[in-house]
């Protein structure tokens, strides 16, 4: 059991989440020497997305060496694409060799959190847990931390078994049984193989086919894994190459150009060499440019497709029946489950706890028709708080780390300005916000995402709150330091001595 230096019940940081951003925000914190902080983890263990999507075939399509983080290298990952267990076991070895889980509240689910104006801290509210104060705030719950079922007609009369990719049953057996894949993004590319491996039958329900490149994913070598460990130097060289690599990609996908052609040409050959048959080949060509969905990288799904026992229907739904599904045509498809790979309940709107800031201000209601921040980061009215992957933080062509490192550098140096100033408060102006959300909107207009397409980056009415229009090194560049100019600074009011009062874990406002 640890201590922890509690000043006057507040503590110097909460972080909401334990999943990459989390961890990550916790082991950038006490490298800066900020030890005065909890993780809030509504879950029962660590890893956030790669905790819960745990379906047949999971894996990221995004390097290894790319997808992870520059200050925690692993050089023993097994292929050039880990699945999602090895991921989850770098996020378990990252929070064992950084000694973070004393720092872990497990079972606080955060319902509610106040700005408290006159103290200068932030009130959340823990269900079935004692309230917690804190000077700051990390909002690290990340835009893939809900799923639900799909607002399908009849999905309640359905009686056979519904299962979501991101919840996924491992007490079911699929072996003989008839079952139903309703989606084609990148989570069903991966599912569809293994379920035809064990099924009677499988058939996968297509809205919009996706620009689909191929995936090699090679074995690491034994000697390769002994050279990064002994030279950690030719690990970051590797992670360098595929970032430049990545980098490249942008031009091809998030504008168009020359190179947006060429991506399609892979896309089609791809395409032509996996898929013989004329008529599905028409079935799976993207009638969009690539890039304005998210790309799908596998070499698999294609020849899944083409199984004895698979079946591709493009009819639309109309509704779920007791027994199945029910096309636009009129045919019922009758199925033992059903597996919804319809993705998550994305964030570009409202958020998913209630948070109060300044003169009562909701943040749900002023993101109802899109989110919108300071560099993805930092909400005006708000003070004191820091997301990590919020609006306009989405990279279409590189890793999610890569970003998400550079934010959380950012608000840790922000978490620092205020607890080393003893400021009361660090407030973004709002001048400042609205014009870097002017320019946010202007890039993203002559980007692929916005070029007409229907896609989760997008709100209903085409306003664009998810990605971020520019190269992953424009993104980063911008968060090498805080500019203070940025933002109002406010003195606490009180001075209030710094020595901490030392008491026991099982004291903390957390239980």
């Amino acid at each position: 059991m640890s201590e922890f230096d509690v000043r006057d019940g507040v503590l110097d940081a909460v972080i909401v989440g334990a999943g990459f951003a989390g961890i990550g925000t916790a082991i950038r914190l006490r490298n800066k020497g900020i030890d005065n902080f909890v993780i809030l983890e509504r879950g029962s263990a660590v890893g956030g997305t790669w905790r819960d999507n745990t379906y047949p075939g999971a894996a990221c399509d995004i390097p290894s060496r790319l997808y992870s983080y520059s200050f925690a290298p692993n050089p023993n990952w097994s292929h050039t694409y880990s699945g999602s267990g090895e991921i989850l076991e770098y996020i378990h070895t990252m929070v064992g060799e950084f000694d973070i889980e004393s720092r872990i509240r497990f079972g606080h689910n955060v319902i509610d959190i106040i700005w408290n104006e006159a103290a200068g801290h932030w009130h959340l509210s823990i269900d079935g847990h004692a309230d917690v104060r804190a000077r700051t705030v990390v909002m690290a719950s990340g835009p893939l931390a809900n799923a639900s079922l799909p607002n399908i007609r009849g999905i309640d009369t359905y009686e056979g078994h519904k299962i979501h990719s991101a919840r996924w049953d491992h007490d079911y057996d699929f072996e003989g049984k008839k079952i139903a894949v309703v989606g084609t993004g990148a989570s069903a590319v991966q599912i569809v193989p293994e379920l035809v491996k064990v099924a009677d039958t499988v058939k996968v329900f297509q809205r919009t086919p996706g620009w689909t490149l191929p995936r090699m994913n090679r074995k690491t070598q034994g000697s390769t894994k002994r050279r990064y460990a002994r030279y950690p130097q030719a690990q970051t060289l590797a992670r360098s190459l595929w970032f430049w690599g990545h980098e490249s990609v942008a031009l091809g996908v998030v504008w168009k150009t020359p190179l947006t052609r060429i991506v399609e040409l892979v896309g089609r050959a791809h395409l032509r060499r996996q898929v013989r048959d004329p008529w599905l080949r028409r079935q799976l060509t993207p009638r969009f440019r690539a890039g304005c969905k998210r790309l799908l990288m596998t070499s698999d799904y294609y020849p899944a497709l083409q199984k004895p026992n698979c079946t591709l229907v493009t009819w639309p739904i109309a509704t779920l029946s007791p027994r199945g599904i029910r096309t636009v045509e009129g045919v019922e498809h009758q199925f033992d489950a059903i597996v919804f790979a319809t993705g998550f309940d994305v964030s570009n709107t409202g958020t998913p706890i209630p948070i109060t800031g300044r003169d009562g201000r909701v943040l749900a209601d002023e993101w109802s028709a899109g989110a919108k921040a300071y560099k993805s980061i930092a909400v005006s009215g708000y003070p004191n708080m820091y997301f990590t992957f919020g609006p306009n933080s989405g990279p279409g062509h590189s890793s999610a780390l890569v970003y998400m490192e550079a934010q959380i550098d950012y608000l840790v140096e922000a978490i620092s300005l205020v607890l080393d100033g003893n400021l009361h408060s660090a407030d973004v102006r709002q001048d400042v916000q609205d014009a870097y959300n002017e320019e946010m909107q202007r890039k993203l207009a002559k980007t692929t995402w916005n070029s007409g397409c229907s896609s989760w980056y997008l709100t209903e009415d085409g306003f664009n709150a998810t990605m971020f229009p520019g190269f992953a090194t424009q993104y980063v560049n911008q968060l090498r330091s805080v500019e203070q100019g940025d933002f109002t600074m406010t003195p606490r009011r009180v001075e209030r001595p710094r020595e901490p009062l030392r008491v026991h874990e099982s004291t903390l406002p957390l239980r």
